[in-house]
């Protein structure tokens, strides 16, 4: 269990915290002012309703039943059926951490004091959390607007001790789960069911974890290129400060920047190779993985900007005493982001395969076929790159945007969907794929390394090859190559690689 604690305002939410969270099991707990807003913003619904205005999802029905009025009395029993008639998720349970990202990130929307909602039901929520009480939550059915509906509706099951839940590890019923954890079942009051089913949180949650990956992955890559680069002898020209400075492009000056860092006192690239230039691949790794920075950075923005927004409907305002129906469940920034993002990743795996390409063939890197002497009786890594292509090929089928893929539900009520749940599903299928990828190149770059001995790669790539050979022996005779895979795979995923560079180079900026 992580020793410290998150404080939910619904102001300052970080990735980082949500890593905490949701992977390092740290506690939770609401601000005053969070609580504060929370109570006096539910003095607001209940003024509301004994007055007998129409109020959407809470006096009246939803989607195409918005137009029917209902009574008081019925308002608590709506909520109820509203989460009965919106579990229709399907597919595989999304993981734990997922989960605990969704949440985390309802939790943190509710506290902002906007949504109505009894501090109950959020304390509830907040003890689910600590407690590890986990909803099982299917990944599918989810259009990304009106928020996640359907998944989101089987965490509100369990809230109301219905449902399925995870309770240490064991599936149980959600009345189980909660009664084992201490809890006690609610029963949902205005406007709660909507309150917790009706925002983004399910898919931004995924995109939060994702992004969190993406960072380390990132770095995995600036170092692959840069063992690429020290590899193969690349000039190194292309990498001047003064090149991209006169780009203007940020990434492209970051990313040129870590290469230079990474190669710094290499032994293995001669001063003058009487090479003018080298390939696209090499001489523009700058200028191709810049925009991968670039694009991280939006969808950084784009997803803090959503965790501490407010995404629900209908909204109510404390200070005006005022009641909105509008449209902030719609997900189409963070959805549109998450697109945005697997292009990225896609492209730095791209970039990944093309440079174990050239590792690969001696006529374009100077080194044996396939990285391994003995040639004809063994085939080195030559199936590798196999691999890193079938991956690579899945991506970029994984790389069409679902944002743009609307379909019209709920009788042509809710006419344009930004279908969130599919772009952070292919969104962690990429940044699955690609560590493999980069991977891949990695111990395809650390072999090539191994035939320029006694000579020495730069500090940066010379650390990253270090640990590399730590866990994995050169290959010399032909010998299975998915538990190697596997090995370099797991480094990746660890940061053990990152690490070690940056112990050697210092940070790696992105």
């Amino acid at each position: 269990m992580a020793s410290h604690e998150v404080i939910i305002s619904g102001q300052d939410l970080t990735i980082e915290q949500v890593e905490a969270v949701a992977r390092g099991n740290a506690r939770i707990r609401l601000s005053e002012s969070a609580r504060r807003a929370i109570r006096a913003n539910r003095d607001v619904i209940e003024r509301k309703v004994k007055s007998g205005i129409p109020i959407y999802g809470v006096t009246t029905g939803i989607g195409e039943f918005a137009r029917i009025q209902i009574s008081p009395e019925q308002g608590e029993e709506l909520q109820k059926r509203i989460v009965y008639s919106h579990a229709a998720a399907t597919g595989d349970p999304i993981s734990e951490p997922a989960v605990r990202a969704a949440m985390l990130l309802r939790i943190n929307t509710l506290s902002k004091g906007y949504s109505g909602v009894r501090p109950l039901l959020v304390d509830t929520m907040v003890h689910m959390v600590n407690r590890g009480v986990h909803p099982v939550i299917y990944e599918k059915g989810s259009l990304g607007t009106s928020g996640d509906l359907a998944p989101l509706s089987q965490l509100a099951e369990v809230v109301m001790g219905e449902g399925k839940a995870f309770y240490k590890g064991k599936k149980m019923s959600g009345k189980a789960a909660m009664l084992a954890a201490g809890l006690k079942p609610l029963k949902l009051s205005y406007k709660e069911g909507l309150g917790v089913i009706n925002g983004t949180q399910a898919f931004t949650g995924r995109g939060a974890l994702a992004i969190h990956d993406a960072r380390l992955l990132v770095k995995n890559a600036i170092i692959a290129a840069g063992m690429t680069a020290d590899c193969v002898q690349s000039s190194i020209a292309c990498f001047d400060a003064r090149v991209h400075k006169i780009k203007n492009h940020r990434g492209q000056q970051v990313v040129a920047e870590n290469i230079r860092r990474l190669i710094a006192g290499s032994k293995t690239i001669p001063a003058n190779k009487g090479k003018v230039q080298d390939a696209y691949s090499l001489r523009c790794i700058p200028q191709v993985m810049g925009p991968s920075l670039d694009a991280l950075e939006y969808a950084t923005t784009a997803h803090l900007n959503e965790m501490n927004g407010v995404a629900d409907n209908p909204l109510f305002f404390t200070k005006e005493d005022e009641y909105l129906a509008a449209g902030n469940f719609h997900g189409q920034a963070v959805a549109m982001a998450q697109d945005f993002l697997a292009i990225a990743i896609t492209e730095l795996g791209d970039l990944a395969e093309r440079h174990t390409n050239r590792l690969m063939n001696p006529v374009l890197s100077g080194l044996p076929d396939f990285l391994v002497e003995g040639k004809g009786l063994n085939s080195g890594l030559m199936v590798a790159q196999y691999t890193q292509a079938a991956l690579l090929s899945e991506n970029r089928i994984h790389s069409h945007p679902a944002v743009v893929d609307n379909v019209s539900v709920s009788a042509d009520q809710e006419d344009h969907v930004c279908m969130g749940s599919v772009t952070a599903m292919k969104l962690d299928s990429i940044l699955r794929n690609t560590e493999i990828i980069i991977a891949i190149q990695m111990m395809s770059a650390a072999q090539g390394l191994d035939f320029k001995l006694p000579l020495k790669p730069g500090k940066g790539t010379q650390a990253a090859y270090t640990v590399i050979r730590k866990h994995l022996k050169r290959l010399i005779d032909d010998r299975a190559l998915y538990p190697d895979i596997d090995i370099v795979t797991a480094l990746v995923r660890s940061g053990a690689i990152v690490d070690a560079v940056e112990k050697a180079i210092g940070r790696i900026k992105l």
